[in-house]
Protein backbone atom coordinates (compact mmCIF):
# COMPACT_ATOMS: atom_id res chain seq x y z
CA UNK A 1 0.00 0.00 0.00
CA UNK A 2 1.00 3.64 -0.24
CA UNK A 3 2.71 4.83 2.94
CA UNK A 4 1.18 8.30 2.72
CA UNK A 5 -2.32 6.86 2.89
CA UNK A 6 -1.50 5.34 6.27
CA UNK A 7 0.38 8.45 7.46
CA UNK A 8 -2.58 10.68 6.55
CA UNK A 9 -4.83 8.43 8.61
CA UNK A 10 -2.45 8.60 11.57
CA UNK A 11 -2.18 12.39 11.40
CA UNK A 12 -5.97 12.77 11.48
CA UNK A 13 -6.12 11.24 14.96
CA UNK A 14 -2.63 12.20 16.21
CA UNK A 15 -3.41 15.93 15.81
CA UNK A 16 0.22 16.96 16.21
CA UNK A 17 0.62 15.07 19.48
CA UNK A 18 -2.74 15.70 21.15
CA UNK A 19 -3.70 12.01 20.79
CA UNK A 20 -0.75 9.65 21.20
CA UNK A 21 -2.40 6.34 22.21
CA UNK A 22 -5.16 4.64 20.24
CA UNK A 23 -6.57 1.26 19.25
CA UNK A 24 -6.83 0.78 15.49
CA UNK A 25 -9.57 -1.60 14.36
CA UNK A 26 -8.96 -3.38 11.06
CA UNK A 27 -11.91 -5.09 9.34
CA UNK A 28 -11.23 -7.27 6.31
CA UNK A 29 -14.86 -7.70 5.25
CA UNK A 30 -15.52 -3.97 4.95
CA UNK A 31 -11.89 -3.17 4.04
CA UNK A 32 -11.87 -0.45 6.65
CA UNK A 33 -9.48 0.84 9.28
CA UNK A 34 -11.02 2.84 12.12
CA UNK A 35 -10.12 4.52 15.38
CA UNK A 36 -12.19 5.93 18.23
CA UNK A 37 -10.19 8.29 20.39
CA UNK A 38 -10.47 10.94 23.08
CA UNK A 39 -9.33 14.50 22.39
CA UNK A 40 -11.67 16.67 24.41
CA UNK A 41 -14.45 14.19 23.65
CA UNK A 42 -15.19 11.00 21.73
CA UNK A 43 -14.05 11.13 18.11
CA UNK A 44 -14.24 8.71 15.21
CA UNK A 45 -11.96 8.23 12.20
CA UNK A 46 -12.31 5.68 9.41
CA UNK A 47 -10.37 4.88 6.24
CA UNK A 48 -11.83 2.80 3.41
CA UNK A 49 -10.05 0.59 0.87
CA UNK A 50 -7.85 -0.88 3.61
CA UNK A 51 -6.90 -4.40 2.58
CA UNK A 52 -5.65 -6.03 5.78
CA UNK A 53 -6.58 -8.78 8.22
CA UNK A 54 -9.06 -8.49 11.10
CA UNK A 55 -7.23 -7.17 14.13
CA UNK A 56 -7.17 -4.69 16.99
CA UNK A 57 -3.87 -2.85 16.89
CA UNK A 58 -2.76 -1.11 20.08
CA UNK A 59 -0.62 1.94 19.32
CA UNK A 60 0.66 3.45 22.56
CA UNK A 61 3.27 5.85 21.15
CA UNK A 62 2.13 7.27 17.83
CA UNK A 63 5.01 9.72 17.67
CA UNK A 64 7.48 6.84 17.57
CA UNK A 65 5.45 5.01 14.91
CA UNK A 66 5.48 8.09 12.66
CA UNK A 67 9.26 8.42 13.03
CA UNK A 68 9.75 4.75 12.18
CA UNK A 69 7.57 5.04 9.06
CA UNK A 70 9.71 7.99 7.92
CA UNK A 71 12.55 5.49 7.34
CA UNK A 72 10.62 3.69 4.60
CA UNK A 73 9.91 4.45 0.95
CA UNK A 74 6.38 5.06 -0.31
CA UNK A 75 5.39 1.51 -1.35
CA UNK A 76 5.07 -0.57 1.82
CA UNK A 77 3.84 -3.95 3.03
CA UNK A 78 2.40 -4.56 6.49
CA UNK A 79 2.22 -7.70 8.62
CA UNK A 80 1.40 -8.51 12.21
CA UNK A 81 3.21 -10.77 14.64
CA UNK A 82 0.56 -12.45 16.80
CA UNK A 83 0.15 -14.73 19.76
CA UNK A 84 -3.26 -16.29 19.24
CA UNK A 85 -5.59 -13.40 18.47
CA UNK A 86 -3.37 -10.84 20.20
CA UNK A 87 -1.25 -8.59 17.95
CA UNK A 88 2.26 -8.21 19.39
CA UNK A 89 4.08 -6.15 16.77
CA UNK A 90 3.61 -4.45 13.43
CA UNK A 91 6.20 -5.19 10.77
CA UNK A 92 6.44 -2.82 7.80
CA UNK A 93 8.87 -3.06 4.88
CA UNK A 94 9.43 -1.31 1.57
CA UNK A 95 11.14 -4.24 -0.15
CA UNK A 96 14.56 -3.23 1.14
CA UNK A 97 14.37 -1.66 4.59
CA UNK A 98 12.00 -2.73 7.34
CA UNK A 99 10.77 -1.58 10.73
CA UNK A 100 9.32 -3.46 13.68
CA UNK A 101 6.94 -1.55 15.97
CA UNK A 102 5.99 -3.17 19.27
CA UNK A 103 2.27 -2.94 19.92
CA UNK A 104 0.53 -2.22 23.21
CA UNK A 105 -1.98 -4.33 25.08
CA UNK A 106 -5.25 -2.74 23.97
CA UNK A 107 -6.64 -2.98 27.52
CA UNK A 108 -4.31 -0.22 28.78
CA UNK A 109 -5.49 2.29 26.17
CA UNK A 110 -8.60 4.26 27.10
CA UNK A 111 -11.67 3.06 25.20
CA UNK A 112 -13.96 6.06 24.66
CA UNK A 113 -17.52 5.30 25.79
CA UNK A 114 -20.38 5.93 23.42
CA UNK A 115 -21.94 9.36 23.77
CA UNK A 116 -25.28 8.89 25.55
CA UNK A 117 -27.02 12.20 24.89
CA UNK A 118 -26.47 14.49 21.92
CA UNK A 119 -28.15 17.91 22.14
CA UNK A 120 -29.74 19.76 19.26
CA UNK A 121 -27.34 21.80 17.15
CA UNK A 122 -28.90 25.23 16.64
CA UNK A 123 -26.09 26.64 14.51
CA UNK A 124 -24.33 25.23 11.42
CA UNK A 125 -21.23 27.07 10.18
CA UNK A 126 -19.85 26.50 6.67
CA UNK A 127 -16.19 25.45 6.88
CA UNK A 128 -14.52 26.44 3.60
CA UNK A 129 -10.85 26.35 2.55
CA UNK A 130 -10.77 30.13 3.08
CA UNK A 131 -12.07 29.77 6.62
CA UNK A 132 -9.61 26.97 7.36
CA UNK A 133 -6.65 29.09 6.19
CA UNK A 134 -7.81 32.17 8.14
CA UNK A 135 -8.40 30.24 11.34
CA UNK A 136 -5.01 28.50 11.18
CA UNK A 137 -3.24 31.81 10.47
CA UNK A 138 -5.24 33.60 13.17
CA UNK A 139 -4.42 31.03 15.83
CA UNK A 140 -0.79 31.12 14.72
CA UNK A 141 -0.75 34.89 15.24
CA UNK A 142 -2.35 34.53 18.69
CA UNK A 143 -0.45 31.58 20.10
CA UNK A 144 -1.47 32.55 23.64
CA UNK A 145 -5.21 32.50 22.86
CA UNK A 146 -6.77 29.42 24.42
CA UNK A 147 -10.27 29.64 22.98
CA UNK A 148 -12.36 30.64 20.02
CA UNK A 149 -15.84 32.00 20.59
CA UNK A 150 -18.92 31.75 18.41
CA UNK A 151 -20.98 34.95 18.40
CA UNK A 152 -24.34 35.27 16.65
CA UNK A 153 -27.42 37.48 16.81
CA UNK A 154 -29.61 35.05 14.90
CA UNK A 155 -28.69 36.63 11.56
CA UNK A 156 -24.95 37.31 11.41
CA UNK A 157 -22.39 34.92 12.86
CA UNK A 158 -18.68 35.33 13.49
CA UNK A 159 -15.92 33.30 15.09
CA UNK A 160 -13.50 35.19 17.30
CA UNK A 161 -10.11 33.87 18.36
CA UNK A 162 -9.02 35.39 21.67
CA UNK A 163 -12.40 36.88 22.62
CA UNK A 164 -12.83 38.29 26.13
CA UNK A 165 -15.17 40.79 27.76
CA UNK A 166 -12.19 43.16 28.13
CA UNK A 167 -10.29 44.62 25.19
CA UNK A 168 -7.81 42.04 23.83
CA UNK A 169 -5.79 41.06 20.79
CA UNK A 170 -8.23 39.01 18.74
CA UNK A 171 -9.04 37.75 15.26
CA UNK A 172 -12.64 38.01 14.03
CA UNK A 173 -13.74 35.83 11.12
CA UNK A 174 -17.26 36.35 9.68
CA UNK A 175 -18.80 33.04 8.58
CA UNK A 176 -21.76 31.88 6.55
CA UNK A 177 -24.33 29.55 8.07
CA UNK A 178 -26.75 26.97 6.73
CA UNK A 179 -28.69 26.99 10.03
CA UNK A 180 -28.73 29.86 12.49
CA UNK A 181 -30.34 30.70 15.81
CA UNK A 182 -29.85 33.46 18.36
CA UNK A 183 -27.86 31.57 20.97
CA UNK A 184 -25.56 32.81 23.73
CA UNK A 185 -21.87 32.93 22.97
CA UNK A 186 -20.07 29.63 23.44
CA UNK A 187 -16.33 28.93 23.39
CA UNK A 188 -14.14 25.97 22.47
CA UNK A 189 -10.43 25.11 22.41
CA UNK A 190 -8.70 27.08 19.65
CA UNK A 191 -5.59 24.90 19.78
CA UNK A 192 -7.58 21.71 19.35
CA UNK A 193 -9.65 23.13 16.51
CA UNK A 194 -6.54 24.43 14.74
CA UNK A 195 -4.96 20.94 14.76
CA UNK A 196 -8.21 19.38 13.52
CA UNK A 197 -8.30 21.85 10.61
CA UNK A 198 -4.62 21.25 9.77
CA UNK A 199 -5.12 17.47 9.75
CA UNK A 200 -8.06 17.83 7.35
CA UNK A 201 -6.88 20.85 5.36
CA UNK A 202 -7.41 19.11 2.02
CA UNK A 203 -11.18 19.05 2.60
CA UNK A 204 -13.11 21.34 0.24
CA UNK A 205 -16.12 21.77 2.52
CA UNK A 206 -17.38 20.75 5.95
CA UNK A 207 -19.92 21.91 8.51
CA UNK A 208 -19.25 22.93 12.10
CA UNK A 209 -22.40 22.27 14.14
CA UNK A 210 -22.76 24.11 17.44
CA UNK A 211 -25.09 23.57 20.39
CA UNK A 212 -25.88 26.24 22.96
CA UNK A 213 -25.31 23.50 25.55
CA UNK A 214 -21.59 23.66 24.91
CA UNK A 215 -20.93 20.95 22.35
CA UNK A 216 -19.79 21.20 18.75
CA UNK A 217 -19.26 18.64 16.01
CA UNK A 218 -17.46 18.70 12.69
CA UNK A 219 -17.36 15.97 10.07
CA UNK A 220 -14.90 15.69 7.17
CA UNK A 221 -15.15 13.40 4.15
CA UNK A 222 -12.08 13.39 1.91
CA UNK A 223 -11.14 10.63 -0.51
CA UNK A 224 -11.22 7.39 1.51
CA UNK A 225 -11.28 9.14 4.89
CA UNK A 226 -14.23 10.03 7.08
CA UNK A 227 -13.50 11.79 10.36
CA UNK A 228 -15.83 13.16 13.03
CA UNK A 229 -14.58 15.35 15.85
CA UNK A 230 -16.43 16.63 18.92
CA UNK A 231 -15.40 19.66 20.94
CA UNK A 232 -16.67 20.33 24.46
CA UNK A 233 -17.25 23.95 25.44
CA UNK A 234 -14.69 25.64 27.68
CA UNK A 235 -15.30 27.46 30.92
CA UNK A 236 -16.47 31.04 31.44
CA UNK A 237 -14.76 33.80 29.48
CA UNK A 238 -12.52 36.26 31.32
Amino acid sequence: MNKQKLVRFINKYYLNGIVNSVVLSSKSDSQQLSARFISGDKNLLTMDKWNFEDSNIGVYNTEQLIKLLDVLDEDINLALTKSGDKALSLKVNDGASSINYMLSDTSIINDPPQMKTIPDFELSVDVTPQFINKFIAGKGALAEADNFTVLTDGTNTKIVIGYAVTNTNRVTIPVTTSRVSDIDKVSFSASMFKEILIANKECESATLEISSQGLSKINFKVDDYTSTYWLVGTSELN
